[in-house]
Parts: structure tokens; sequence; C-alpha cells
């Protein structure tokens, strides 16, 4: 257990960030989840909405410090490839 007083504090906020930040983490990985879902049911044009949706969703955690920019990045990436096979075959 923290004995500080500025240990307690910074064990207060870093709970305060962790609950906040589980939100912004959640709404990524589930608009990630239903963009993926979307490219496997083979419908290009509701798939590419699923993915715009993503790539905002990821991008708006990586500002937000939620998940490191080049994580969202990487996951934006993925989904684009997968998304031009799709359109592309």
């Amino acid at each position: 257990m923290a004995n500080t007083l500025s240990a307690k504090k910074r064990i207060r906020q870093n709970e305060k960030r962790r609950v906040r930040n589980k939100a912004d983490r959640t709404r990524a990985r589930s608009t990630v989840r239903s963009a993926r879902a979307a490219l496997d049911s083979g419908d290009s044009e509701a798939a590419s909405a699923a993915v715009l949706l993503a790539s905002s969703e990821l991008d708006r955690a990586a500002a937000k410090g939620v998940i490191h920019s080049k994580n969202a990045a990487r996951r934006k990436g993925r989904l684009m490839k997968q998304l031009a096979a799709l359109v592309k075959g």
C-alpha cells in the first residue's frame, strides 16, 4: 500500500483515468469488431462504412492517448487492406 500522500493521490488519479479510458477503448474495439463482421459478410458498401467508422474511433482513441498512435495506425491499415481486397476481388 502507498505510504506517501503523493503516491495515494497518484493511485486515485490512475483509477479515474482507467475508468474513463475503458469506455473509449471499448468503443474502439466494438467498432473494429463490427467492421470485421461487415468485411466477412462480403457487402462492400456496408464494409466501407463500418471501416470508416472504426478508423474514426481508432483515431479518436489515439488522440486521447487511450491507445498508442502506431497501434491505431496498424489496426486501420489491416482493416483498409481487407477492405481493398474485398472491393477488388
